[in-house]
């Protein structure tokens, strides 16, 4: 059973068991009680971190689709962070039923938007969205603040730093489920621990947004034939976020970034550029560079395509920025798709497409989800890979593509089956 129709089964089979034992004999007798403990629950999820990578873009989506899906008679209200009108009428325009609130918290964690403490008074349950830390610490503390007693917990989330502050937060969590195994490490050595805490992936891995019009008349402008094509992502070992928006870093961290990214930019590229060139001369396919930042767009000729040999550029295309439906319309037609990105690997993973995944160690211990998944094979350490290893692997893959899809699928039912442990701790929680 293939991703989407397995997830259309899904839904179709919780949305039936529900009705029909809500209009079955069960509560034929018209017990009251019976009635009321069936009401709506609502949850509220705090997410939407960024609008500047397609990976944050894509936790909101993914997450909801999980929720959708697993606990489809639930309503949900939506907590949106960042405030980016295009990312709000991608999920208005999939996710009709959900309401968008937004708010901002005081350092006194009062909320400054009356429908933020009315969703407070509605909602049964607040859930913290995949991020790259607890990044919505301020909105589950004025959670706890205003309903004192409700239950909140946080769901694929990376959490390798803890002060006391947060440290506090947690020990209150009804469920803590990490993006990855490390994070558990990190919460046990901060004397946190119990059953309440478990692996459940990035809920990007449930993302399932598609833009298949804009996407193919992309493809078909470019010349970029189904399975014919990679895609590369590049990635600077630090993202310059001071070139992006503003921020409070100092002159010393600013200078930092910007050495480590020039030291290390053009020898970790040149290994994925490596496997871009055997791929050309030995398939006499293309190359889709494409961004998973706003910023990515700006270093693409720099690092994959000026260095090319001529006989190989004509066969490089490249994309703008985009949002993350196109992005997986896009990656559902390519071969392989191969980054030093975390996120767009993840969103190739739910159209049934291999990957790589180029791990440059500045990017957190996020990476370690991808091990915890069983795709060691296709992680590559970049400080301790030599750029062929890269290429021997993308010929292994598309030499035998068949079991590269497997070995994806085998490892996309890991996903399934921690998505539905863990929403079946939250059924439990909405009785």
């Amino acid at each position: 059973m293939n991703t989407y129709k397995r997830r259309d089964w899904l839904k179709t089979a919780a949305t039936y068991k529900l009705g029909f034992f809500l209009s079955g004999g069960l509560l034929s007798c018209g017990d009251q009680k019976m009635k009321e403990s069936y009401k709506v629950k609502t949850i509220l999820l705090v997410s939407g971190w960024q609008d500047v990578n397609i990976g944050d873009i894509a936790h909101t989506p993914g997450l909801l689709n999980v929720l959708q899906t697993f606990l489809p008679e639930t309503e949900i209200i939506l907590w949106k962070r960042s405030k980016g009108d295009e990312v709000k009428k991608l999920l208005n325009k999939n996710f009709p039923k959900v309401k968008i609130i937004y708010g901002n918290v005081s350092e006194n964690y009062e909320v400054d938007n009356p429908e933020v403490l009315e969703a407070f008074g509605k909602s049964d349950i607040m859930i913290h969205g995949s991020g790259p830390s607890v990044v919505g610490k301020t909105n589950l503390e004025a959670w706890v603040k205003y309903t004192t007693d409700k239950p909140f917990g946080i769901f694929g989330t990376t959490i390798q730093h803890i002060n006391d502050d947060l440290r506090q937060l947690l020990k209150k969590a009804t469920f803590i489920y990490t993006r990855e195994t490390k994070s558990i490490e990190v919460l046990k050595s901060n004397g946190i621990t119990g059953s309440h805490i478990a692996f459940a992936p990035d809920a990007t891995f449930y993302f399932d947004l598609e833009n298949k019009e804009k996407a193919n008349d992309f493809l078909d402008k470019n010349g970029l034939e189904e399975k014919k094509f990679i895609c590369a992502i590049p990635r600077l070992r630090y993202t310059p976020y001071h070139k992006i928006r503003k921020t409070n870093w100092t002159e010393e961290k600013i200078k930092e970034v910007e050495e480590v990214n020039a030291r290390c930019k053009e020898w970790d590229h040149a290994k994925l550029r490596e496997a871009m060139i055997a791929w050309v001369r030995e398939t006499g396919n293309k190359v889709l560079i494409c961004p998973e930042m706003t910023y990515q767009v700006d270093i693409m000729d720099e690092l994959l395509i000026d260095p090319l040999p001529e006989d190989v550029k004509p066969f490089v295309v490249k994309r703008g920025y985009w949002m993350p439906d196109e992005a997986a319309s896009v990656y559902e037609k390519a071969h392989t798709v191969l980054s030093f990105e975390c996120h767009s690997p993840i969103l190739a993973t739910t159209v049934g497409t291999p990957i790589f995944y180029l791990r440059q160690p500045e990017d957190t211990i996020k990476g370690q989800m991808y091990f915890d998944l069983g795709f060691d094979d296709w992680v590559f350490e970049i400080e301790e890979t030599e750029g062929k290893q890269i290429e021997d692997m993308l010929r292994e893959i598309w030499t035998d593509y068949p079991k590269a899809q497997k070995k994806l699928a085998d490892s996309m039912a890991i996903v399934d089956q921690r998505y539905k442990e863990g929403t079946n701790v939250l059924k439990g929680l909405l009785v």
